[in-house]
């Protein structure tokens, strides 16, 4: 049987890409800001987040540079806000944010926009982690590609189209085709357009797209990155992040 490799080219290419992406997007007009930190206030039913900014993506923090840590977000009725607890996302109001709360808010604007530009464009997405939430102590692994059978027995395979650079950097000539474990800590999420629901590995279905994250050490080969069972599992991400 012929092994489909994933050629070097097409590696560096991807991994280019991770870094490439926001020159592309700003071709096209818009590209993705994402801001992290504290809630300052209670959310309530404001038009804006006041949030006190501790990180967020490069796009994110170029823009806050000479800029005071302390921000409001504008957001609107087309926001949707996610609790995130034990890695699981639950849909909730606006009115279930408050004071203290760790959160990420994720706006798509052009590149080329002003930070008080950016802050006035509604956020997408809004995610809360609670006041304490746990930070991972080893780096992400993500995967994301197409189903190439139904999972059964803790494993499911994967033909590889993308993932992060840590990702992407292990795959350097290895099969295009390559199989994760998963357990009973595993969280599967089917994603439906910025709506998740929480389903079984049986649920996921052949040929869809599927995002895999993975803890594990990043001195890791492939093989060994592949015998750690996998965080979360996801069907149909809206924007597979690399965190």
């Amino acid at each position: 049987m012929r092994r489909h490799l994933l050629p070097l080219a097409l590696v560096a290419l991807a991994l280019l890409s991770v870094g490439a992406s926001s020159t592309l997007a700003a071709r096209s007009g818009s590209i993705s800001y994402e801001f992290n930190g504290r809630l300052l206030a209670d959310a309530g039913s404001s038009p804006t987040l006041f949030v006190d900014v501790k990180g967020g993506n490069h796009a994110a923090l170029r823009k806050l540079l000479g800029q005071s840590d302390d921000q409001h977000f504008a957001v609107d009725s087309n926001t949707e806000y996610l609790r995130w607890s034990h890695g699981v996302p639950t849909v909730v109001p606006e009115s279930n944010l408050a004071a203290g709360d760790f959160v990420s808010v994720k706006v798509r604007a052009d590149r080329a926009a002003s930070l008080a530009a950016i802050e006035a464009t509604p956020a997408r997405i809004v995610s809360d982690r609670g006041p304490s939430p746990r930070f991972a102590h080893k780096p992400l692994w993500l995967f994301v590609g197409t189903l190439n059978a139904p999972a059964a027995g803790g494993k499911l395979t994967l033909h590889i189209q993308s993932g992060n650079w840590l990702a992407l950097h292990a795959m350097l000539g290895q099969a295009l085709d390559q199989t994760f474990k998963y357990d009973r800590s595993t969280i599967f999420v089917l994603w439906q357009g910025r709506v998740p629901t929480l389903i079984s590995p049986s649920q996921l279905k052949v040929g869809d797209k599927i995002s895999v994250r993975i803890r594990a050490p990043r001195r890791d080969s492939l093989a060994q990155a592949e015998q750690v069972p996998a965080n979360h599992v996801a069907e149909h991400e809206p924007a597979t992040p690399s965190t």
